[in-house]
C-alpha cells in the first residue's frame, strides 16, 4: 500500500516529539518530509543556559542526531525555511524553491522573541535568547567586551544572565515589573532569589523601562542603554528576553484561523482537518502553552490522530512551574497569590533560604509558591491536579509528605507516590512512566544512563533526586505507592489490575484470546507484556493455561543464568541449604569435567557453577542428578536456614527441618519476581530473615512471621505480619501471603512493591484475620504447584526445547 506524505514544517523539541510517538504507534503509514530553518538536527533547547555556562556542548544537547532521521526513513531538510503553503495543491514551497506535497502537514512553527520597540534595537550587538545561534554569539561577545545588559527578570532572562556572568560579563537585568519572575513567583520568594542572586554578582534595576539603545563611539554596536528618568549604562551586548509570541506569519498567510497562535480543536487539527499544529504556536481553548510538558502532551494526542487511531483528546494542561534558576531550587503551581475566600500558610526562614506559601479555599490546596526547600512540590502539585481535601492534614500539611503519617503518608521517597503520568523531569517533560519503562526494557542501572536514554536530569538537575529514587525502586527497594494507572506497555492501555481481572472474569486461557478480547494493538505483543500475560495466565489458571517457553526471559528458557560473556551459571538446589557427600562429588565432577571456571558459594547458601557453554547445559543437568535451583527464574529461589535447634545451643526452633519444608512445598514456585525465604532458629537471625521476601524468626514459643524484606540496591527490613505456634501454621500462613502476592501482584514486582501498594493491613485482613481467606489461598497455592515439574528431568513437561542449546554449524561456501 502507498504511504501517505506527511510534511512537518519546523523541528523544533514538540514536533519531533510528536514524530516520535508516531512513530511508535504506526512506523510505516507516512513518508514523512521535515523542514527545519536551522541548520542542526533536533535539540534540546531547554539546555542553552548550561550551553552559554559552558556547562554543555551543542552535541551534548542534540536530541535526535542525524542517524535518527535516516535510520526512520525521514527526509530532512535543513536551513530551508518554508514560505508558502498551497492548501489547495497540499504542497509546500520553501525559501529555495524546494516544493514537497502533503497529505497531512503539520505545523510547529514554535514562537518567535518578542523585540522592544525602542530605537537602536537592530544595532549590532542587541539580540535575541532563542535558539544556537543566539546562544553562540553570545559566546563570543563574553570573550571580547565586559559589560552585558539582559531586559526581562524572568527565567529565560536571568538563565542568560547567569551564563554571562559565568563568561566573566558584568551583568545587569532590567525588569519592568516590581518582582522578578512575577508569573511564577511572589514578591517574597523573588526578593529572596534577587538577594541570592545579587550574592553572585549579578545587579538588578526593576520598575524600569527601557527607552533607548545607543551606539558605542564608533557607531558599528552597541554601546549604551538608555532608561526613561535618564539613567543610561555602558552595554556592549543586549539581551531581549522579554516574552514570547507564536510564530503564525507562514499559517496566517495560508488562510488558516489564527488568534493567540494557530487555532487547534482537542484532536490539534485545524479547521483545515488536513492541517495539525503543535507546540507554541498553536493556541487551543485561547491559550498557547511554553512549557514543555503540555507540548509534550499535545504530541502524543496529536500523533495518535495522525496514526489514525482517534481516540485521544487533549483537553488542556495543569501546569505547574519547576525550576532550578542559578543553583536554587522554585517552585509554584495554581493560585499562590490567593485573594478574596483564600487562606494562607506561611513558613519563611530567610537565613536559611527557605520559603513556603501554600494557599487553600474550601479545604483544597488551590496554590504554592516554594523558595529553596521543593521536596515536597511534586505532593502538593498532586493535592492541587486531584482536588484532595485536606482537612485531615491542615495541621502538618506546611511540613510535607513524609510528616503526615497514616493520611495519604508515602514516607520519605517522593518517587513511590507518583503515578506513572506524573512528570518526574520538567525541563524535558519526562515522566515516571517512560523512566520506568526504559530502566524495565533497556537494563539501565545509572543516573548517567537514564540521563542517556530519557533526557531526565539532564537539564538543571533538580529532579535528580527523584530520578535516583525511582531507580532504587525499580531495582528493588523503596517503592511505597500506587500509580493511580499504570498501562503493561505501549501495547495497550490497560493496567495490570485490568488484565489480570479480565483474564479471571473472562476465562482466558492464551495470550491470543487476551490480545484479541482486551484489542491490543499489536497481534503479537511486544517484549515487555509477552512474559507478564504469559505468568498471568498460568498463575490464574494453573494446569490449564499453557505455558509459553517464547514469553519468558532467556534465562528461564535455558533454565539457566545468562553471564556476561554468553556462558552460563547453574545453581543446583539445595533444600534449606542442606547437602551430601554424594551431591558434593558430583558438583565437583562435573565442574572438572566441564572445566567449570568459576565455582561459589552463593549468599543463599548454594553452590554456584559458572562459565558453562550452552552446548553443555543438558549433559551437566543429566550428571548433577540434582534438582533445579531456579537460580535464573522470576519463581522461588532460595530458602536460607540456620542449623536451629539441631545443632546450636542457642536454638529454639528446627529451622532446618522448616527451611526443608518449605523449599519443597515451593518447589517450582513461579511469581511475578523473584522470591527468597530464611529460616533462623532463634532471635539472633543468623539466616539474615529479616531482609528476605518472608523471613521466619524461632522463639521459644513458636515463630514470628515477616513479610516484604529485600536485600537490593538499599536494603528494605521485612515488616512484622504475625505469630504461630506450629510448624503447619507456618506453612500456612507463609503460603497464604506468597499466594496472594502471586495472584495480585504485578509482574516484576518484588513483595516490598505489593506490601507498599496495598498495605500491611490489607495482607492482615486477608491471611491473618480472615481463616477461610487464608485457607482458600493456601490450597490454591498447593493446588498450582502440584506435581510441579523438575525442567532438568521433565523437558517436554517443563516446556524445555532442547533444539536450543544445539549449536547451528558455522558452513563456510567457497567459491565455485
Amino acid at each position: 500500500m502507498k504511504k501517505q506524505k506527511l510534511v512537518m514544517i519546523g523541528n523544533g523539541m514538540a514536533g519531533v516529539r510528536t514524530i516520535e510517538e508516531l512513530l511508535k504507534l504506526d512506523p510505516e503509514l507516512y513518508d514523512i518530509t521535515i523542514f527545519g530553518a536551522e541548520p542542526h538536527p533536533n535539540y534540546n533547547r531547554i539546555l542553552l543556559s548550561p550551553v552559554l555556562a559552558g556547562e554543555q556542548t551543542l552535541e551534548q544537547i542534540v536530541l535526535n542526531d542525524l542517524d535518527w532521521y535516516k535510520s526512520n526513513g525521514i527526509h530532512l531538510h535543513l536551513s530551508k525555511t518554508i514560505t508558502k503553503i498551497d492548501r489547495k495543491e497540499r504542497t509546500v514551497i520553501a525559501d529555495d524553491g524546494t516544493i514537497e506535497s502533503y497529505d497531512r502537514l503539520l505545523l510547529a512553527t514554535g514562537s518567535l522573541p518578542f523585540i522592544l520597540p525602542v530605537p537602536g534595537n537592530d544595532l549590532p550587538g542587541v539580540i535575541a535568547y532563542r535558539d544556537i545561534k543566539d546562544t553562540n554569539e553570545m559566546i563570543d561577545v563574553a570573550t571580547r567586551y565586559k559589560n552585558a545588559v539582559v531586559i526581562g527578570g524572568g527565567l529565560l532572562g536571568l538563565e542568560a544572565a547567569n551564563g554571562l556572568a559565568l563568561r566573566g560579563m558584568s551583568v545587569t537585568v532590567v525588569h519592568l515589573a516590581e518582582w522578578l519572575m512575577e508569573r511564577q513567583l511572589d514578591k517574597t520568594a523573588a526578593d529572596l532569589l534577587q538577594k541570592s542572586l545579587e550574592e553572585k554578582g549579578l545587579k538588578f534595576l526593576l520598575k524600569t523601562s527601557t527607552e533607548a539603545i545607543t551606539p558605542n563611539a564608533a557607531g558599528d554596536r552597541v554601546g549604551h542603554i538608555r532608561f526613561k528618568g535618564g539613567l543610561e549604562i555602558p552595554a556592549d551586548l543586549v539581551v531581549m528576553a522579554a516574552g514570547i509570541k507564536p510564530n503564525t506569519a507562514l499559517a496566517e498567510s495560508a488562510g488558516l484561523h489564527c488568534q493567540r497562535g494557530i487555532v487547534v480543536n482537542d484532536t490539534l487539527q485545524t479547521f483545515d482537518p488536513r492541517v495539525y499544529a503543535v507546540g507554541e504556536c498553536a493556541s487551543h481553548r485561547g491559550t498557547a502553552y511554553g512549557l514543555v510538558a503540555p507540548l509534550f502532551e499535545q504530541a502524543k494526542v496529536c500523533a495518535n490522530h495522525l496514526a489514525e487511531h482517534g481516540i485521544g483528546r487533549y483537553e488542556g494542561s495543569v501546569t505547574s512551574t519547576k525550576l532550578k534558576v542559578t543553583g536554587v531550587d522554585l517552585f509554584s503551581a495554581g493560585n499562590f497569590m490567593g485573594g478574596e475566600g483564600t487562606e494562607e500558610i506561611t513558613l519563611a526562614d530567610p537565613i536559611g533560604g527557605v520559603y513556603k506559601k501554600l494557599v487553600l479555599k474550601d479545604d483544597r490546596l488551590i496554590g504554592a509558591c516554594m523558595f529553596g526547600d521543593t521536596a515536597d512540590s511534586t505532593w502538593y502539585f498532586k493535592l492541587m491536579r486531584d482536588e484532595q481535601s485536606i482537612a485531615e492534614i491542615r495541621d502538618t500539611l506546611m511540613f510535607g509528605e513524609s510528616n503526615i503519617g497514616d493520611v495519604g503518608h508515602q514516607g520519605h521517597n517522593k518517587a513511590a507516590g507518583m503515578t506513572d503520568a506524573d512528570e518526574i523531569c520538567g525541563c524535558n517533560g519526562v515522566t515516571k512512566g517512560t523512566i520506568v519503562k526504559a530502566i524495565r526494557e533497556q537494563g539501565l542501572f545509572t543516573l548517567d544512563e537514564v540521563k542517556k536514554c530519557t533526557k531526565a536530569s539532564s537539564s538543571c538537575g533538580s529532579c535528580t533526586g527523584l530520578v535516583e529514587q525511582v531507580l532504587m525502586n525499580v531495582l528493588g527497594t523503596d517503592y511505597s505507592a500506587t500509580p493511580r494507572k499504570k498501562s503493561i506497555c505501549g501495547c495497550s492501555d490497560l493496567s495490570h489490575d485490568e488484565i489480570r481481572q479480565a483474564i479471571r472474569s473472562g476465562h482466558l486461557i492464551s495470550q491470543e484470546q487476551v490480545r484479541t478480547e482486551l484489542n491490543w494493538r499489536t497481534p503479537n505483543g511486544c517484549a515487555t507484556c509477552r512474559p507478564a500475560l504469559n505468568y498471568y495466565l498460568i498463575s490464574t489458571w494453573p494446569h490449564e493455561a499453557k505455558d509459553d517457553p517464547q514469553s519468558r526471559f532467556i534465562n528461564e528458557r535455558a533454565h539457566a543464568n545468562i553471564q556476561k560473556d554468553g556462558t552460563y551459571s547453574v545453581i543446583p538446589r539445595m533444600f534449606g541449604g542442606l547437602t551430601t557427600p554424594s551431591e558434593l562429588r558430583r558438583i565437583a565432577d562435573v565442574a572438572e569435567k566441564y572445566q567449570v571456571p568459576t565455582v561459589k558459594v552463593t549468599g543463599g547458601q548454594r553452590i554456584d557453577l559458572l562459565g558453562i557453554k550452552k552446548d553443555d547445559l543438558p549433559a551437566v543437568w543429566k550428571e548433577l542428578d540434582m534438582p533445579s535451583g531456579h537460580a535464573y527464574g522470576k519463581s522461588i529461589r532460595t530458602v536460607k536456614t540456620c542449623v536451629g535447634d539441631e545443632h546450636c545451643r542457642f536454638g529454639t526452633q528446627s529451622s532446618m527441618k522448616m527451611g526443608v519444608d518449605l523449599e519443597r512445598m515451593l518447589f517450582g514456585m513461579y511469581a511475578p519476581h523473584k522470591v527468597k525465604l530464611a529460616v533462623s532458629g532463634c532471635p539472633r537471625n543468623c539466616a539474615e530473615a529479616g531482609i528476605k521476601d518472608v523471613g521466619i524468626i524461632g522463639v521459644e514459643s513458636g515463630w514470628e512471621l515477616y513479610i516484604g524484606g529485600n536485600g537490593g540496591i538499599k536494603t528494605e527490613v521485612a515488616e512484622f505480619l504475625c505469630k504461630v505456634k506450629t510448624d503447619e501454621e507456618v506453612r500456612e500462613y507463609s503460603g497464604a501471603f506468597l499466594q496472594l502476592y502471586r495472584e495480585e501482584a504485578w509482574y516484576l514486582d518484588r513483595t516490598v512493591h505489593y506490601l507498599a501498594r496495598v498495605g500491611m493491613e490489607y495482607i492482615k485482613q486477608k491471611v491473618v484475620d480472615d481463616a477461610e481467606s487464608r485457607k482458600a489461598l493456601y490450597e490454591r497455592l498447593l493446588f498450582d504447584l502440584k506435581d510441579a515439574p523438575d525442567p532438568w528431568k521433565d523437558f517436554e513437561r517443563a516446556g524445555v526445547d532442547v533444539r536450543q542449546f544445539k549449536t547451528i554449524p558455522i558452513v563456510e561456501v567457497g567459491n565455485v
